[in-house]
């Protein structure tokens, strides 16, 4: 056999290789975005049920993001010490927990209960994902994977409001809702188990450059010394602020404005994602052309923040508020797989659990600490300061961004010889 043919064959079966490991993480990372939305479908139900305020309901939300928050910073150390496979399935047991206590949940500490379970399931997805992906994936198709990473999980987001209340108000129960989503987590822990060898991050390399011969061996904790990194963290928390506030709010939010009915605006939510997912499959390109990301960063979350703000005002009319509500994800989704490859530039060599667990927490604890706070304005009578808070929230992201490529091009300058 000449060289070329096996050259060939070679190319071939790292292509299938790489396909089935991308597609085998989306689908997890999907399941994962699907889970931040285990309570949120459902508040009108619970309102309705247990009589809860939106401050309360959005304490679920804290519960769940905090938990989340912080066992994803202590889960990358737990990926990169055992490995990211045996993490997963621990995880989708977890959310298979969480939607049985959903299911029987009896009052408030029954929610809450619930959104714990599914914020410790949550928790490891990044650390382990990532490392998957960056150990497994060949170098020309990791801004693809990155893209089809973070379309899966806007499309988990868009799925999940339908799912829920279309088999809630099919079957008149709420409850019956959290039987599928139990069979949502075993149907995926069974895939996982199928492919287990496509998701085997002992088996791959680090994509980038490998440690000096001979150089000290660095503190576990010494990325934690990095601006990057926190300043990426930074991003995370202003941007996903914004995120909650829609996902949580819009609904209602619109409601109020623009006097729509509830059962149209709760697919709001669901546009906003598919929005992101569109956004995101256009950054998947816009990553291998862009050498200065957070441009790309910028341009796409102002383009959000400036329909959000439009969004507010209360000017337009009622559908065309909706419309433009949710074709504000298209931005957020466009700087999606940039954000990503930032931080894999910002992350030192063999510390991708640890980096991604810490950098992402600040995703949980700004749904965290967000939902809150924007229920109190919701109880306040205060519906455009949802969408006008989530604007500004997205602006101070772009400002976070652009530190982190400034750094990025500092470093970049000093490296290259005199």
């Amino acid at each position: 056999m000449s060289t070329a043919i096996a050259s060939s064959i070679d190319a071939v079966q790292q292509r299938r290789r790489d396909v089935t490991t991308i597609s085998t993480i989306g689908v997890a990372h999907g399941t994962s975005h699907f889970f931040h939305m285990l309570l949120p479908p459902l508040f009108p139900a619970f309102i309705q049920a247990f009589g809860l305020s939106y401050s309360e309901l959005g304490l679920l939300v804290t519960t769940f993001f905090v938990i989340s928050g912080a066992g994803q910073a202590l889960s990358g150390f737990i990926v990169d010490r055992v490995g990211a496979r045996p993490v997963l399935f621990a995880a989708m047991a977890s959310f298979f927990l969480a939607s049985v206590a959903a299911g029987l949940a009896q009052g408030f500490g029954g929610l809450m209960l619930a959104a714990a379970l599914a914020g410790v399931g949550n928790a490891p997805f990044h650390p382990a994902d990532f490392t998957i992906l960056n150990k497994r994936v060949s170098q020309p198709r990791l801004g693809h994977a990155f893209s089809v990473h973070g379309i899966s999980g806007n499309l988990g987001w868009a799925f999940a409001p339908v799912f829920s209340i279309g088999i809630a108000e099919a079957t008149g129960n709420w409850r019956f809702a959290y039987v599928g989503t139990a069979l949502v987590a075993l149907t995926v822990m069974g895939l996982l188990f199928w492919q287990r060898a496509a998701i085997d991050d002992r088996q791959g390399s680090w994509g980038h450059a490998k440690p000096v011969a001979g150089a000290k061996a660095e503190h576990p904790m010494a990325f934690l010394k990095l601006p990057s990194v926190w300043l990426c963290f930074s991003f995370f928390f202003w941007s996903t602020a914004a995120l909650s506030a829609i996902q949580s709010f819009a609904s209602p939010a619109l409601h109020q404005i623009y006097g729509l009915p509830l059962a149209l605006t709760a697919y709001v939510v669901t546009g906003y994602m598919l929005a992101g997912a569109a956004g995101m499959v256009c950054g998947g390109f816009l990553v291998a052309k862009a050498e200065r990301l957070e441009r790309t960063i910028a341009l796409a979350l102002a383009l959000a923040a400036a329909l959000l703000l439009l969004t507010a005002t209360g000017w337009l009319p009622g559908m065309v508020a909706a419309v433009v509500a949710a074709l504000a994800g298209f931005g957020t989704g466009l700087a999606g797989p940039s954000r990503d490859m930032l931080i894999k530039r910002a992350s030192p060599p063999g510390a991708t659990g640890r980096v991604y667990g810490t950098v992402y927490s600040g995703l949980d604890i700004g749904f965290a600490l967000a939902a809150p706070v924007f229920g109190a304005i919701l109880d306040h009578g205060m519906p455009r300061g949802v969408f006008a808070g989530s604007a500004a929230a997205l602006l101070m992201g772009v400002a976070s961004a652009g530190l982190v490529g400034l750094g990025l091009a500092r470093r970049s300058a000093a490296a290259v010889p005199a």
